[in-house]
């Protein structure tokens, strides 16, 4: 996700590497820059997923929906 504005800077990190090595296999990346890259663009894509979603959900109950519980998981 890399913007028009994006500014790439030189960082001095003291990281995990037991966690930085299994992010690396599990996000398949080649080096610990792209790791790290490549997870904090999942991180901001799943904070706007939730943004969207509670926005979604607000909306719903803002309608005034009724919602029936036919499977009974519902608490009422």
């Amino acid at each position: 996700m890399k913007t028009a504005s994006s500014t790439k800077r030189n960082k001095h990190l003291i990281l995990d590497q037991q966690k930085l090595t299994r992010a690396q296999k599990i996000l398949a990346t080649k080096t610990e820059t792209e790791t790290i890259e490549r997870a904090l663009e999942l991180v901001i894509s799943e904070a706007e997923k939730d943004r969207r979603a509670w926005a979604a959900t607000e909306k719903l109950i803002r309608s005034g929906i009724q919602i029936q519980d036919v499977f009974g998981r519902l608490d009422a």
